[in-house]
């Protein structure tokens, strides 16, 4: 199991990698971030994407959607941002937050590779 630091850096090895955080999504904070930089300020990132966490389960209680979100995909013109809802072990209401560089990541590996740091993240 991998606490939030180390599950972050392992996060930022993925290829296209530029920074990586975990937030709470009932509060918008980041509860951790590695990278980012001047151009990608990471506790900004993390306060946008939960209003977009937000707005896509409120979309799904008036659908009357019985699903889950696996993750949230944005696609910039340079760059992927992937949103990964946590679940299990006390973890709702928690997501990843990926910013990738679309020029280097491979997507699909991208994907898989959160999914596995998920299930080894204990928070």
């Amino acid at each position: 199991m991998a606490n939030t630091e180390a599950a972050l850096k392992e996060a930022t090895t993925i290829e296209g990698a530029i920074g990586a955080a975990l937030v709470d999504y009932s509060s918008g904070m980041a509860l951790g971030t590695v990278g980012g930089g001047k151009d990608m300020d990471l506790t900004v990132a993390a306060a946008g994407n939960t209003d977009v966490v937000r707005a896509k389960v409120r979309t799904m209680e008036m659908l009357g959607l019985k699903d889950e979100i696996e993750d949230i995909l944005i696609t910039l013109g340079g760059q992927y941002h992937l949103i990964r809802l946590l679940k299990g072990r006390g973890n709702n209401g928690l997501f990843l937050y990926l910013a990738l560089d679309k020029e280097r990541a491979n997507l699909a590996m991208a994907r898989h590779q959160l999914k596995r740091i998920e299930n080894e993240l204990e928070v």
